[in-house]
C-alpha cells in the first residue's frame, strides 16, 4: 500500500511546495467540514447513493493529503516554505485525531447504519506510515555516497553502513525533537513513536550485518555502537537525554548475537594483549642478558617496560570499555596482566641468581618500573578485581624486594655486626660510638644510589630505615641492664641514637614513624614506676598492634629491677587495655617482622635457672 502511496509523490519545486502549503494547511478544518456532512448525511432517513458516494471520495482525497503532510515532516527544517508545512503537519494531526473521534461516535450503532467507510482507522494509519517512512530513510542512508555522512574515512563498507544508520537515527530524532514534535499533542508522544521505530529498523538493519561473518575491527565498531555510541551519546544528546524513554527499548542486538559477538571481540583482544605482553618482557630479558646498562633518563636509570605494558592494558581496555557493555568481562583481560607480573618476577629472579655485570644497574631501572606498575595497579579500582589487585601487588612486593636484596642485601650483616655492641658499657657511657661509625659506613656504601630515580631510593632507605631500627630493637632486647643509674644512661643513649638515626634518614626515608618505637623503648628502659612502665607499654601496644605478648616479655626483660609480681601485672592490664579493633589502627605493622624464637629459648633459659 504505502510504495504505491510514496510512488505517486514526486519531488516538488519551491513554488509548487507553497502552491499545495496553501491549499492543505486547513486540513483540520476540512475533515471537520466533512464530518459535518456525514452528520448530515446518516440523519437521513434515506441517504443518497451519490452523496456518500461523493462524500466517501472526498474523504479519500483528505487522507491523501493527510498522508502527504505526515510523509514531508523531514523537510520542514531545511525548506523555505517550512513555517508553513508546519502548520500543514499540525492540521493534518489534528485532521487524524478528528477522524478517530468520529469513529468512536460509530461503535455502537447499529452495523447497517454504519458508513461503509468507517471506521477509518486513520492513526493505525499513521503509524502505519511512520514505520514505512523510517525503514525507507535508513534503507536510502545505507545507500549514501561514502563521502557523506561523515563515512569517507572509515576503513570498511561494514562500519560505513553502521555509521551512515546511525547518523540517519540521529539526525531524524534531533528533527523530531526540534520541529515535528511540536506539531503533535503531548499525549501522543511522538518523540518515542519515532524512537521506537527507528530502533526497531536499526536493530533489524544490524542484526543482519552481525549475522555475517564480520571482522575483527568491524566487529568492535558494532559493539562500539550497540554498547556504547548509540545508548550512551546518541540516545542521550544534549537535547533528547530525558525525553527518551529508553528502559523501553532495550539492546539494539539479541543477547545471543550480542554475545557472540563479545566473545569474538574478547577472545581476540586476549590473544592480542597476551602477544604483547610477552613480547614485552621478552625484549626486556633480551637487554640484560646482552649485558648493556640501561639508558639514563634525568640522569637516572631507567627501563620503558612498565610504560610499554601500561599503555597496551589502557589502549585494550579503553577498547573494552566502549565495546563490551558488562564491565566485569574486563577481567579476561586484567587476569593477563596477572601473569605477566607473575612472569616478570621470575624473570627477574632468574636473572639475578646469574653473574652479569650489569645486575645493579638493572635492577635500579626495574624498581621505577615495579613503583610505575604499583601506581597504576593501586589506581585501577574498577577493571580490576580486588583479588587481582591483592596477587599484582604482592608479585610486585616480591620484585622490589628482589631487588632491595640486590642492591642492599649484603647491608643487612653489616648492619648486625655494627649494631653488636649496644647493651655494652662502652655503649652506655658514650665511648664507643656505635651508630655514628655504622652510619658513616652506610653513607659510604651507598653513594652508588645516585642514578636510582629520588622515589625509588626514597622507598629503597625506608626499607633499610627499617631494618636497622628492627635490628637495633632486637639487640637491645637481648640486653639485660641491672642498675637502675645504667638504665636511665641507656635510655639517654638510645634517644641520641634515634636523633642520628632519623638524621642520617629523615631526608629521603618514608619512615619517620619508627622514631617512636625508639622513643618508647627509651621510655620503658628510664622509667623505674611499674605503673609508669606499664602506661607506655599499653601506648606502645595501641600505636603497634602487632607487639605480641612475646615481645613484651623481651622489653620487660631488660629490667631485672622490675619483680616477678610486677611483670604478671604489667602483663595483664597490657591485655586488658590494648585496642580489640584493630582496623582502627593504621599504623605500619612492625614487631610482626621482629622474630621472637630467640626470645622464647632465653625465657625458658631464664626459667630454669630460677
Amino acid at each position: 500500500m504505502w510504495r504505491s502511496f510514496l510512488s505517486r509523490l514526486r519531488p516538488q519545486s519551491n513554488r509548487e511546495q507553497q502552491q499545495a502549503v496553501h491549499l492543505v494547511e486547513q486540513l483540520d478544518e476540512v475533515s471537520r467540514q466533512l464530518i459535518i456532512r456525514e452528520e448530515e448525511l446518516f440523519s437521513q432517513a434515506a441517504p443518497s447513493e451519490e452523496d456518500e458516494d461523493q462524500l466517501q471520495r472526498d474523504l479519500e482525497d483528505l487522507k491523501l493529503q493527510i498522508w502527504a503532510a505526515v510523509h514531508n515532516s523531514f523537510t520542514m527544517s531545511s525548506s523555505s516554505s517550512a513555517a508553513g508545512q508546519f502548520k500543514v503537519l499540525r492540521s493534518a494531526v489534528d485532521a487524524i485525531l478528528q477522524q478517530e473521534a468520529q469513529d468512536r461516535r460509530w461503535t455502537d450503532s447499529p452495523q447497517d447504519q454504519v458508513p461503509v467507510w468507517r471506521p477509518q482507522k486513520c492513526l493505525s494509519t499513521h503509524n502505519s506510515l511512520l514505520q514505512n517512512m523510517v525503514e525507507s530513510r535508513l534503507t536510502a542512508a545505507v545507500a549514501t555516497d561514502d563521502n557523506m555522512a561523515g563515512t569517507d574515512k572509515l576503513s570498511s563498507n561494514v562500519k560505513k553502513q553502521v555509521c551512515r544508520l546511525g547518523r540517519c537515527v540521529k539526525d531524524d530524532l534531533l528533527a523530531v525533537m526540534r520541529t515535528v514534535k511540536n506539531c503533535y499533542p503531548p499525549h501522543m508522544d511522538i518523540l518515542n513513536v519515532y524512537a521506537r521505530l527507528y530502533h526497531q529498523s536499526f536493530s533489524t538493519q544490524l542484526t543482519e550485518l552481525a549475522a555475517s561473518r564480520l571482522e575483527v575491527d568491524d566487529c568492535s565498531y558494532l559493539l562500539f555502537w550497540v554498547n556504547q555510541y548509540y545508548p550512551q551519546d546518541l540516545l542521550k544528546h544534549e537535547e533528547l537525554d530525558g525525553h527518551i524513554k529508553m528502559d523501553g527499548l532495550g539492546s539494539l542486538l539479541l543477547q545471543d548475537d550480542l554475545n557472540q559477538l563479545e566473545e569474538q571481540f574478547l577472545a581476540h583482544k586476549e590473544d592480542k594483549v597476551k602477544l604483547w605482553l610477552h613480547t614485552a618482557l621478552q625484549k626486556e630479558e633480551e637487554s640484560w642478558l646482552s649485558g648493556r646498562t640501561p639508558e639514563l633518563i634525568d640522569s637516572y636509570c631507567f627501563s620503558p617496560l612498565a610504560v610499554d605494558v601500561i599503555q597496551v592494558m589502557e589502549s585494550s581496555l579503553a577498547e573494552f570499555r566502549c565495546a563490551i557493555k558488562d564491565q566485569g568481562k574486563a577481567q579476561r583481560l586484567t587476569c593477563l596482566l596477572e601473569t605477566f607480573l607473575c612472569s616478570y618476577e621470575r624473570s627477574m629472579t632468574a636473572f639475578l641468581k646469574g653473574s652479569h655485570g650489569n645486575a645493579r644497574s638493572v635492577i635500579k631501572a626495574q624498581l621505577v618500573c615495579e613503583q610505575q606498575l604499583r601506581d597504576y595497579i593501586t589506581a585501577q579500582t574498577e577493571s580490576l578485581s580486588e583479588q587481582q589487585r591483592h596477587h599484582c601487588l604482592h608479585t610486585l612486593s616480591a620484585l622490589r624486594d628482589c631487588g632491595y636484596q640486590c642492591l642492599i642485601g649484603p647491608l643487612h650483616a653489616h648492619v648486625k655486626t655494627g649494631l653488636s655492641l649496644l647493651g655494652t658499657e662502652g655503649w652506655v657511657d658514650g665511648s664507643f660510638p656505635v651508630v655514628d661509625s655504622l652510619l658513616d659506613s652506610l653513607n659510604q656504601q651507598l653513594s652508588d644510589l645516585v642514578d636510582l630515580k629520588p622515589a625509588c631510593r626514597q622507598s629503597l632507605l625506608s626499607y633499610l630505615h627499617q631494618d636497622v631500627v628492627l635490628q637495633y630493637v632486637k639487640r637491645i632486647m637481648k640486653t639485660r641492664i641491672r642498675s637502675r643509674e645504667q638504665q636511665v644512661e641507656g635510655a639517654q643513649q638510645i634517644t641520641k641514637d634515634t636523633q642520628k638515626i632519623d638524621s642520617f634518614f629523615t631526608e629521603e626515608s618514608q619512615a619517620s614513624w619508627l622514631s617512636l618505637v625508639l622513643h618508647s623503648l627509651a621510655e620503658i628502659l628510664r622509667l623505674q614506676d611499674p605503673a609508669s612502665v606499664q602506661l607506655e607499654l599499653v601506648s606502645l601496644a595501641r600505636t603497634f598492634p602487632d607487639l605480641s605478648d612475646d615481645h613484651v616479655s623481651a622489653l620487660l626483660s631488660i629490667k631485672p629491677s622490675l619483680s616477678a609480681t610486677d611483670v604478671s601485672s604489667i602483663r595483664r592490664s597490657l591485655k586488658e587495655n590494648r585496642l580489640h579493633d584493630v582496623s582502627a589502627n593504621h599504623s605500619p605493622p612492625f614487631f610482626s617482622n621482629l622474630k621472637v624464637k630467640w626470645i622464647n629459648n632465653k625465657l625458658n633459659q631464664i626459667r630454669l635457672k630460677l
